[in-house]
């Protein structure tokens, strides 16, 4: 092999595993983004369950979030405890 081809051989692979990271990067953001969004719907549809009259251990047991975490979130959408 001669000397040229290994050192654009490398500069290949080099740049390939740029694009690679770059590629993850992008799709790990993508996937961040919607967890966010996701994460924003569940609290609005827990308010506007809470509102209908879903009880807050309801709330808990459906999503899984501690009392603690519902309890926050229900503030945090304006609902009081009664």
């Amino acid at each position: 092999m001669d000397l040229d081809k290994a050192a654009r051989d490398y500069r290949r692979a080099m740049a390939a595993i740029e694009t690679t990271q770059k590629a993850a990067a992008k799709r790990v953001q993508d996937a961040r983004n919607r967890a966010e969004a996701a994460r924003i719907a569940l609290a609005d549809a827990m308010v506007r369950a809470a509102r209908e009259g879903v009880r807050p251990v309801e709330i808990q047991r459906r999503t899984g979030y501690t009392k603690e975490r519902v309890r926050q979130i229900l503030r945090a959408g304006g609902v009081e405890p009664d």
